[in-house]
């Protein structure tokens, strides 16, 4: 029964996801505050695991065209975000810092070789809630790749009471994105942890 069940969820809940978020970018009004220069180049664009909803959505606003693949975790909820940004053209490697780490971290390397973009959220798949972890950062300064963080404040939402405390932005509101491109170059992990996480606070909902 249970597989059944599941087996349903994957072929309703994506196509519903992918909707509810198209509904709520078109029904809202956006700004966007750009810090750097969003280039068309290669980059590791990284958001907040509660700001999945609309994040993926800016990301492509700038790189439409772009390859790009994000790390999503093997757990039955990643399944349901991996169909779903598979509507916005964005492949996945499954693999967390739990399960399948090391796999997922050379696969990622070699996507980011072969010219794609990465998307990652720093603080999935299971939390703590804006903390960030080193798969991101490490791969950044390996391959030697621009990050893109990507933050987003509506002025109305609901907040959901999972761990990462999403964010739903409620119908017809306005919301600021905020896009900073960030170079890491000459830094060591551990001041590139410390830098990320700052810049990525500063928008961030509490």
């Amino acid at each position: 029964m249970k597989s059944k069940t599941r087996a349903i969820a994957k072929a309703v809940l994506p196509p519903l996801g992918y909707m509810l978020a198209r509904f709520f970018w078109l029904t809202s009004r956006k700004s966007f505050h750009i810090e750097g220069v969003i280039t068309q180049e290669q980059c590791v664009a990284v958001c907040w695991h509660g700001e999945l909803l609309m994040s993926p959505q800016a990301y492509r606003y700038f790189h439409k065209k772009q390859r790009s693949f994000a790390i999503i975790s093997r757990h039955f909820d990643g399944e349901m975000i991996a169909r779903v940004l598979t509507f916005f053209a964005i492949g996945s490697l499954r693999g967390s810092s739990s399960r399948g780490a090391r796999q997922v971290l050379l696969e990622a390397f070699r996507t980011l070789k072969n010219g794609s973009d990465l998307l990652v959220t720093p603080d999935g798949p299971r939390g703590p809630r804006y903390k960030v972890s080193d798969g991101a950062l490490a791969l950044a300064l390996k391959a030697n790749v621009p990050l893109v963080a990507i933050n987003y404040r509506p002025s109305s939402y609901w907040q959901l009471n999972s761990w990462d405390k999403f964010i739903i932005p409620k119908p017809f509101c306005k919301i600021t994105f905020y896009l900073q491109s960030l170079s890491l170059e000459g830094m060591s992990l551990n001041e590139a942890r410390e830098y990320l996480q700052k810049r990525m606070l500063e928008h961030a909902i509490a």
